[in-house]
């Protein structure tokens, strides 16, 4: 036993000066969460070698005794004994740690630096839209270039072209293959901007899918497709869409473009995650302005 606790004693001198080695920065600020998290390790790291060495001793050295429990299973029973004193002190103890730390140590209606972060950035949107409540188009593209370069530029690439295939060419608005896969997969995920969404195969023609196809990424231009009637039930004669029906499949307007932050959008190419909180209105409506300025109308 003497030799256990030599080498029980060793053990948590190692693993104390392994944490002070990783994370022993952090406990030389003024920060007094910082020593307590120390001493908290320090104390289960101490509690916990002695109690596994107590209990290792007594494997090897104790017998059972008691009185066995009236249930058995093949003929293995338990003893009705009490919980161990060790474990019942700790685990109280435990409890009566977490209700001081939550009301007293680093009490849950304290300072934090989330809920500063918090209070700075909507004082600063707050800021933001008052003074940009009714900016001119010319302000809406400089500044939706901005919000592009930072939020849209790693995918579609600075110059929207979409890097070479791996995002959409926001300069084109899109292509014969997109439309050809949204006709015949789908799109159900704007939900909440247009709940009607658009089920798979509307058309069931391959020759009526790329005559459409053909017509709508061309820009509406030519003779209009006997076909395209189907889509126009929801997107309008002209391609502009109505409101929570069907998107503007023409040019991207506000509505649009606002849903596809808001919910993502699946393609042909790959999906968009949702861009939800990153931006505010304004920015929003800044960002389609400028993207109805590349010339992908």
């Amino acid at each position: 036993m003497k030799s256990m606790v030599i080498g029980g004693i060793i053990l948590i001198i190692a693993l104390m000066a392994g944490t002070y080695f990783v994370a022993g920065d952090a406990f030389i600020s003024d920060d007094y969460i910082n020593a307590l998290t120390f001493l908290g390790a320090a104390a289960i790291i101490t509690i916990s070698t002695f109690v596994v060495l107590k209990y290792v001793n007594q494997m090897k050295n104790d017998t059972a005794s008691g009185d066995l429990a009236e249930e058995n299973w093949d003929g293995i029973g338990e003893y009705k004994n009490k919980v161990p004193t060790g474990w019942a002190i700790a685990f109280i103890g435990t409890i009566i740690w977490m209700f001081w730390y939550m009301t007293i140590g680093y009490p849950v209606t304290g300072f934090s630096q989330i809920g500063q972060w918090n209070e700075e950035t909507n004082e600063y949107n707050a800021k933001f839209q008052q003074k940009w409540v009714n900016p001119s188009e010319d302000t809406l593209k400089a500044m939706g270039q901005s919000v592009f370069l930072v939020q849209c530029a790693p995918c579609h690439g600075n110059d929207a072209e979409g890097i070479n295939g791996k995002a959409h060419d926001l300069t084109k608005r899109i292509s014969k293959e997109q439309v050809e896969f949204t006709i015949r997969n789908g799109a159900n995920n704007l939900k909440e901007s247009f709940p009607a969404g658009m089920p798979p195969m509307m058309l069931t023609e391959d020759a009526d899918i790329s005559a459409v196809s053909a017509y709508v990424a061309g820009g509406f231009k030519g003779e209009q497709p006997v076909a395209y009637a189907t889509c126009a039930a929801c997107h309008g004669d002209n391609g502009e869409g109505m409101p929570f029906v069907g998107p503007n499949i023409k040019s991207y307007d506000e509505a649009l473009v606002m849903a596809v932050l808001k919910e993502g959008k699946i393609g042909s190419i790959g999906q968009m995650p949702s861009f939800t909180g990153r931006l505010n209105e304004t920015q929003e409506k800044a960002l389609a302005s400028y993207l109805r300025s590349l010339g992908g109308k």
